[in-house]
């Protein structure tokens, strides 16, 4: 499939073929990673993997991408993992922008919001994208890498764990062959035939109320905005969701109620009355998709199974206020890989795996708090909530404390990583959120190339950040830190110089004589860089390969940062009797 904008993703088939192991004769093989289902989150684990130097095979049991919108708010933080996948352009130049929401109550606007009030960052702070493109485009990624295998119609129905691997029996049109793996990730969906052929549940609240998604299309001229009605007169006593999409269509939310029938809503004579009373009788437009859902907030209690790791709505499910579902099953993704990839290839023990597992389900109650209070705000479940819902409203429309009490959705945000045993606590006092666990955030910086941005020069790889021009570190200081990057060798280990001017001609000469690439400059263009990171020189930051802070300090000491670079891969670090400055 060729990377194009015209194609219709919804219309594409996918051809089945036959694979080695279902040959006569032929030993089956095994994979080092298995990934079983191939929308968003499984197709970003592959793409993760495969980048990293991990041959996959993705099996899928369909032959089709999704339809209808479905998940379409993909936030900043998501943007920036795609960057590093390969396909956030695409995406970003598809998607619609956007930075701000409003909240209306009744017909009148209680307050507006800006997610992004700051400038100096690569992305906007959400984009909306049918699921069906986001799938497209990661497929057109994956299939550019030639360690990605992908197995249409081929559906997993039995999972046999043997010693060293998982041993999948998987139907197709064929008939049925064995597929080994060293490991399993489960990015099957919310309902997840792998974890039912496990045995395994997901515990939590399933909430009772039903809401009509109808994509509509049309030429209107509301802005890239999300708007949020509570009791508006053309839809009283419930609530309803406005967003834009991409091609003039437009996603509407209407709550409505517990008893509504979920057949009968989805009918174009129940459905059209509903969106001409939001545009008014003469509007024009069409219905290109219409759903009807009911939501949980919900989790497995844990996301390893041996070898056989849980992603996405296979591992966690939430309600749709605040776009969390995918958003959180492309973190689970990222923060897989890295450890899948340096587990396998010898640079880290087995144990660093359970960190996947401690660490997202941490994020994943996060979300299920948020989503549950969004929820209890929005579906009110006693006359005394909604009393008190309303009245938080109507003072909101003055007051800037019942703003903060507003809840139609707490956008998505990532998790900080408190408590994770991969982190170095601070031993050194910082101000500001890029603590030990936190996300990286960006800012503007330039290369030698050009203008480009702090989360591009960190890729995918563990990085040292120093907050110094190459050139004015002591050369003894600046020979420690290169003999760390032979620590995790054959895993590249890079050292960042964050600099608030130009790369002089001693930097250049500097950083040219280190082999491999493995050191790079930047110029912090505008200081955000250092603001956000709270760096003063020589200021030091390790930085994992999924772009988490993992131990920060404000000068540079080689030995705590090899204790550190260990912690953060799961190995035994050596305690040091005192502190020693390189």
């Amino acid at each position: 499939m060729r990377a194009s904008q015209n194609i219709d993703y919804q219309q594409l088939r996918f051809n089945y073929r036959p694979c080695a192991e279902q040959t006569p004769g032929v030993s089956a093989p095994v994979h080092p990673v298995v990934v079983v289902g191939a929308g968003p989150v499984g197709l970003s684990t592959a793409i993760d993997l495969a980048r990293q130097g991990i041959a996959v095979v993705l099996v899928d049991d369909d032959d089709t991408l999704s339809t209808g919108s479905r998940a379409i708010c993909f936030a900043k933080r998501t943007l920036d993992i795609f960057d590093r996948l390969g396909c956030a352009d695409r995406m970003v130049d598809k998607g619609v922008g956007w930075n701000r929401g409003k909240v209306f109550l009744r017909e009148q606007a209680v307050y507006d919001f800006d997610l992004l009030p700051e400038d100096g960052h690569a992305r906007p702070a959400f984009i909306n994208l049918q699921q069906y493109y986001v799938e497209g485009y990661l497929l057109e990624q994956a299939q550019t890498l030639p360690l990605i295998e992908i197995r249409w119609k081929n559906k997993v129905s039995a999972i046999t764990h043997q010693e060293d691997h998982e041993a999948l029996l998987v139907d197709t049109p064929d008939g049925p062959y064995t597929l080994k793996a060293s490991y399993v990730v489960a990015a099957d969906g919310s309902r997840s035939p792998l974890r039912r052929m496990m045995g395994l549940e997901s515990q939590g609240h399933t909430f009772r109320d039903r809401f009509l998604i109808a994509d509509v299309r049309m030429d209107a001229p509301f802005p890239a905005e999300r708007w949020f009605w509570f009791d508006p007169p053309f839809h009283p006593n419930q609530s309803v969701l406005l967003h834009r999409q991409p091609d003039n269509v437009w996603r509407i939310d209407f709550q409505l109620g517990w008893d509504a029938d979920p057949v009968l809503e989805k009918t174009p004579e129940r459905v059209i009355p509903r969106v001409q009373a939001l545009l008014g009788k003469e509007a024009q437009f069409s219905l290109e998709w219409v759903s009807v859902y009911t939501f949980s907030c919900v989790r497995m209690e844990r996301f390893r199974h041996g070898r056989v790791f849980f992603v996405g709505d296979a591992a966690h499910c939430v309600s749709p206020f605040g776009a969390r579902g995918a958003n959180s099953g492309i973190q689970d993704a990222e923060n897989l890989a890295w450890k899948l990839a340096s587990v396998l290839q010898g640079q880290a023990p087995d144990r660093l795996l359970d960190s996947y597992a401690s660490e997202r389900e941490y994020a994943a109650d996060e979300n299920l708090l948020n989503s549950t209070r969004s929820t209890d705000f929005i579906t009110p479940k006693s006359p005394v909530s909604r009393q008190f819902r309303d009245a938080v409203l109507a003072l909101a429309r003055e007051h800037g404390f019942a703003r903060r009490l507003v809840n139609s959705g707490r956008l998505s945000l990532p998790a900080t990583l408190h408590g994770s045993v991969l982190n170095t606590e601070d031993r050194d006092p910082f101000a500001g959120a890029m603590c030990p666990g936190a996300p990286c955030v960006d800012a503007p910086v330039a290369t030698a190339a050009g203008a480009s941005w702090l989360l591009r020069q960190l890729g995918d790889r563990f990085v040292v950040m120093v907050f110094s021009a190459a050139a004015a570190l002591p050369q003894q200081q600046f020979n420690a830190l290169l003999e760390l990057t032979r620590l995790l060798q054959p895993r590249p280990l890079h050292l960042l110089f964050v600099s608030d001017a130009a790369a002089t001609a001693q930097d250049e000469s500097l950083l040219a004589g280190i082999p491999g690439g493995i050191a790079t400059q930047v110029q912090d263009s505008a200081g955000l860089a250092a603001q956000r990171h709270d760096a003063r020189p020589g200021s030091c930051y390790l930085i994992r390969p999924d772009q988490h802070v993992s131990a920060r300090w404000r000068d540079i000491d080689t030995n705590l940062i090899a204790q550190a670079l260990l912690r953060a891969c799961g190995q035994d670090a050596p305690a040091l009797p005192q502190r020693h400055a390189a």
